[in-house]
């Protein structure tokens, strides 16, 4: 499987993994399970990675980073780490006012979660981002701005790629909203470290993300996402919820209709991405949404596999007439 010398090529050969001999300098590179020739080029983030003689070369710019909010209470931080939390309240999902004294912080990101489907589980329904002194709303499929009096100006632009809202602020903040419940933050390189919330502190290890608002590390989801709710008024989540327990009837219908995300239309993504938890998030949601918006829950958790696949570079192209 590797380019090794062996007794199946000539002297001064190496076998190619691929039923051939070659040159040094022509053995390809394995990434993801699948050969790659000498001088092929793949995008790892965002950097390029390019294969040399066997070896792959990668630039090492410092890439953006991601953290998804999406469905009944589905998050993945910036650095990866995945969790599921249901509270009903509003809560800090990203802001680089982090209890150090000096830090007097350029933005903040609320997420304003409310019950949808009658199990109990949340969905995220509005958004709150503070800019400086601008807040924005985003609701109802629409976003308003109020001007505060305190804080420093952050510009902002705003426009529409296909279903989403984008606003990218001067600060290096970028929010992605599909208009329903799904949210992107990406923020630049420059908060490595310098954020907190539930999208974690971007400092490239997913181990310590629940860190809670008074700085210390929770191996709970629960105790680590009840610490940044925004009023004391709301109750603490004291127990996950499980939609498909409280809804057998839906469990079958949920699980057959998820299954594409382990389906042959997604196959070429599979070694990219591993689909196991956004499958188990869609069965999550498909049992929860029991008021209407089946399509909306089980879509948006399809679309949130297919986005991570196109960013690993593996095109799908999974929306047809009868599906979402």
């Amino acid at each position: 499987t590797e380019c090794v010398s062996g007794c199946v090529c000539p002297e001064g050969l190496f076998d190619d993994g691929r039923g051939g001999c070659v040159e040094q300098k022509d053995c390809p590179c394995i990434h993801n399970n699948e050969l790659y020739s000498s001088g092929q080029k793949i995008k790892v983030d965002c950097n390029t990675c390019t294969c040399q003689k066997g070896l792959w070369k990668c630039t090492d710019d410092v890439c953006y980073g991601t953290c998804t909010i999406y469905g009944s209470g589905h998050y993945n931080t910036f650095d990866g780490k995945f969790y599921d939390f249901d509270g009903s309240c509003e809560y800090v999902a990203a802001q680089d006012f982090c209890g150090d004294k000096n830090s007097s912080g350029s933005f903040s990101i609320i997420t304003e979660n409310v019950p949808c489907g009658t199990t109990g589980v949340t969905c995220s329904k509005a958004i709150k981002m503070f800019l400086g002194k601008t807040e924005l709303k985003l609701e109802n499929k629409e976003y308003k701005e109020i001007q505060r009096d305190v804080g420093d100006d952050v510009q902002y632009w705003n426009r529409t790629v296909g279903l989403y809202l984008v606003i990218e602020a001067s600060n290096g903040v970028m929010l992605i909203w599909d208009k329903k419940t799904t949210v992107f933050i990406k923020l630049s390189p420059d908060y490595k470290g310098k954020v907190c919330g539930l999208c974690g502190n971007f400092d490239d290890k997913a181990n310590n993300d629940f860190t809670t608002r008074s700085g210390l590390q929770d191996s709970n989801p629960l105790i680590f996402g009840n610490s940044w709710k925004q009023s004391p008024m709301c109750p603490d989540v004291t127990e996950e919820i499980k939609p498909c327990d409280l809804k057998p009837h839906r469990k079958s219908w949920a699980e057959k209709e998820c299954s594409i995300i382990q389906s042959e239309v997604f196959e070429i993504c599979h070694s990219k991405v591993n689909p196991l938890p956004f499958y188990e998030a869609c069965v999550h949601d498909a049992c929860s949404c029991d008021s209407g918006g089946d399509c909306e829950c089980f879509c948006s958790a399809v679309a949130a596999y297919a986005q991570e696949c196109i960013k690993a570079e593996a095109c799908v192209f999974w929306r047809t007439p009868d599906i979402c």
